[in-house]
């Protein structure tokens, strides 16, 4: 029975059902933000019948891929993806009243995460992600480190002239944050530039215009500051980040690769990378052992010997 049950989860039409299943009811999650779709309306009637349906159908097939594990069926928690299957369709059965209806939507719309259990190349993706946070951690120490001089030299610089974008220090974190996502930096370049009484400031609201300003120029200055920041910030400091995902990306399909042969080496009956480490971790253990018997043999044979 389990080893039929087996067959059926790993086949290709069941594994293409499950997909097209999370497709439709990811559809149908966007489809009730329309007004026309309201759970008053007969259409969201429907909607909800059918979401209700293939919510039975993912519990229908979790109940299969554990009972395709028999008589071991708890081994299909070992897998973190086969949990988050479990948690996603475990919520939508939580017992939420009609004033929690939002909740209710936002647990349907968890289901979309599934999109990523049945996907290899997303779980890829995601291990990648995951395994590249704690490299991304340094490169963000060093972005923060990049940020930080240069808004306290901005403020030192431009911070009379433009209290607008460069008043004081977290004015200035995010003046340059706007900057390094390369949105309108020209126009503030120009302000530093050709001075805030020429440019910048003649439609600010009130609240700005009225805070205390000295207008200065920077012709020379302002461009080496504005261009050495995008430089470092954008084409460099930002391109580490996408070399550690890439590098992430390229260890989690090792990885990837490397489960899939130790699955398929196992289904065939021979054994896994872990089965060989202990069998060779037992045969050297029985070496010890036979080497110490010996060694105790010849110490005996050395004393009754005259």
């Amino acid at each position: 029975m389990a080893a039929s049950l087996h067959r059926i989860v790993q086949s290709n039409w069941f594994s293409t059902l499950v997909f097209l299943a999370i497709v439709l009811t990811s559809v149908l999650v966007g489809v009730e933000t329309y007004a026309a779709f309201d759970p008053g309306t007969t259409a969201g009637q429907t909607v909800l019948l059918v979401q209700q349906v293939i919510l039975w159908f993912f519990a229908l097939e979790i109940v299969l891929r554990m009972a395709a594990r028999w008589p071991r069926p708890h081994t299909y928690f070992t897998d973190g993806w086969n949990i988050l299957d479990f948690l996603v369709v475990a919520v939508c059965f939580l017992p939420f009243g009609t004033q929690y209806a939002a909740v209710v939507r936002l647990a349907r719309t968890l289901r979309v995460l599934r999109l990523v259990t049945v996907l290899p190349k997303l779980q890829v993706l995601v291990a990648a992600l995951l395994k590249s946070i704690p490299s991304l951690g340094y490169v963000g120490a060093l972005l923060f480190v990049h940020f930080y001089i240069y808004a306290v030299i901005g403020v030192f610089l431009f911070g009379q002239n433009d209290p607008m974008h460069f008043r004081n220090l977290h004015t200035s974190l995010l003046t340059l944050f706007e900057i390094v996502t390369l949105e309108g930096w020209i126009d503030i370049m120009n302000i530093q530039v050709h001075g805030s009484d020429v440019v910048g400031y003649a439609d600010v609201p009130p609240s700005i215009a009225s805070l205390p300003r000295v207008s200065a120029e920077f012709p020379t200055v302002a461009p080496i500051y504005f261009v050495s920041f995008i430089l470092l910030g954008t084409m460099i400091v930002l391109n580490l980040f996408t070399g550690t995902i890439i590098a992430g990306m390229e260890e989690a399909r090792d990885e990837a690769i490397r489960e899939r042969l130790e699955k398929a080496k196992a289904a065939r009956g021979g054994t896994t990378e872990a089965q060989d480490l202990s069998a060779i971790s037992d045969q050297i253990a029985r070496l010890s052992e036979s080497v110490a018997m010996l060694q105790k043999r010849l110490e005996n044979g050395a004393r009754s010997s005259p």
